[in-house]
């Protein structure tokens, strides 16, 4: 070969390399307008805490640490979207006024979290609202909407309680599942986005998309565990390091949601891609099974494309790294989280204390009102199906790959019957909604259903 043919191949060989290099870089949105050429989008974030009450503490400090770790990595306030009830920081109950904390040693995340839409502006309608972009479909709060275009890219964090086939909302109705998807698809029709990401930590949380969500809608979604099991409460007292005393009783943070959490904040997320992320969230979380939906062509794209770079670890590299596993002493089941409340409550207060003897009786409750829930979904599923054998259908009887319930209209029916006429709380007595979707899926009748639920809890 003469030297000009040696030369022109090495000349071949060296824009090879470059158009490999180029391709391995990470797409880095810049948080502008999108421009003519459609080169560059604007990240959008929708954080959800949707609870109440400060026994519920852990989903506002999960969705607060997730604000800090945005802003952080170079999201603007006007593009992140805060949802929640803000009765934590500044309860009486609260140890540290105006202060939340997401692990034991960690330092206050209320500081500075926009307070979009907080007490009853909480409210699924709201939700729907603000991620269609719908500006006129809100009620109260800020009336921040996101104002989304096809080159945009969205992130939604939602930290609740769930029960199988929905999560909870403070006020008003829950977060359907069917409603929740039947919401992304029109997204997906309008162009409200180019790429879509959906955490959510709740118990039953697979039930959300489980052979609900297309792979053709350019949405990943990842889940705090199946469709079938609790989430778990983590940070709960006995750590390593120790909670503050102050807490005592209390779950700072969840399982699932810390993990991603502080994965973000220890790697370079302008070289960690979402596949990786899922894997080390995944074997941190060791009580539930964490689950992925969706189109999974996003695995390979970076985190710095929904949440933001972490600039004090451009230099961390993710070879050879394994992310410490979670103490098991630090971890609750999320239902049984208000009985650690009380638990410790009591354990706080001196004997004959009238605090004490208040916890003791809350407690008594609680115990009473589980087992005559218990005691009303069995007599309502006997009553239904006549039958009088069904404790094999407590919990939904569908085999993985099918969702929840073919009649949502029927399960949102019993749900709400079940909720209101029996008193079912999300925290324990929601977890039996799959025996409402197996009623369902049996072809019962609705009103014959309805009626049972009246019988056994009304009359």
């Amino acid at each position: 070969m003469s030297f000009l043919g040696h030369f022109q191949l090495l000349v071949f060989l060296y824009a090879l390399l470059l158009l490999s290099a180029e391709s391995r870089k990470p797409q880095v949105f810049h948080d502008t307008e999108s421009s003519d050429d459609g080169a560059e989008g604007t990240r959008w974030a929708v954080l959800v805490a949707g609870s109440n009450e400060y026994e519920n503490y852990r989903h506002q400090a999960d969705i607060c640490h997730a604000y800090q770790i945005l802003r952080k990595g170079g999201l603007k306030d006007e593009n992140i979207i805060v949802f929640m009830y803000d009765d934590i920081a500044f309860n009486p109950k609260n140890p540290r006024r105006g202060v939340i904390i997401n692990r034991p040693d960690g330092e206050d995340v209320y500081q500075g979290v926009p307070k979009d839409y907080t007490g009853e502006a909480v409210n699924v309608d709201n939700f729907f609202s603000v991620i269609l972009g719908n500006e006129s479909g809100v009620t109260g709060g800020s009336g921040k909407v996101v104002k989304s275009g096809p080159n945009d890219n969205i992130f939604i964090y939602y930290a609740d309680h769930g029960a199988s086939g929905f999560l909870s909302m403070p006020i008003g109705e829950g977060l359907y599942a069917e409603d929740f998807i039947k919401v992304l698809e029109k997204m997906h029709m309008l162009n409200r986005y180019k790429k879509m990401v959906i955490y959510i930590e709740a118990c039953e949380s697979g039930s959300m998309f489980e052979e609900l969500l297309k792979t053709n809608l350019n949405i990943y979604a990842v889940t705090a565990s199946n469709a079938e099991e609790s989430s778990f409460g983590m940070y709960c007292g006995d750590t390593n390091p120790p909670s503050p005393p102050e807490y005592n009783g209390l779950c700072l943070g969840d399982e699932f949601s810390v993990s991603w959490l502080e994965d973000s904040e220890l790697h370079d997320m302008t070289k960690e891609t979402l596949k990786q992320q899922y894997q080390v969230v995944k074997r941190r979380t060791r009580f539930s099974h964490v689950c992925r939906f969706g189109s999974e062509e996003l695995l390979k794209d970076y985190l710095v494309s929904y949440i933001g770079t972490n600039p004090e670890k451009k230099n961390f590299s993710l070879a050879g790294f394994t992310a410490s596993q979670i103490s098991n002493v630090s971890l609750v089941n999320a239902r049984d989280i208000p009985l650690l409340y009380l638990h410790k409550k009591i354990q706080k207060y001196p004997m004959d204390s009238p605090e004490r003897q208040e916890a003791q009786k809350n407690l008594l409750d609680e115990m009473n009102h589980r087992k005559q829930i218990d005691q009303n979904i069995i007599e309502i599923l006997r009553l239904s199906l006549n039958q009088t054998n069904v404790l094999n259908l407590l919990t939904s009887t569908r085999t993985t790959g099918k969702p929840l319930v073919d009649d949502w209209d029927c399960f949102k029916t019993l749900v709400k019957s079940f909720k209101n006429l029996c008193g079912a709380k999300m925290e324990y007595g929601m977890k039996y909604t799959g025996a409402l979707a197996n009623i369902c899926n049996m072809g019962v009748k609705v009103k014959q259903t309805v009626s049972a639920i009246e019988q056994v809890c009304v009359y």
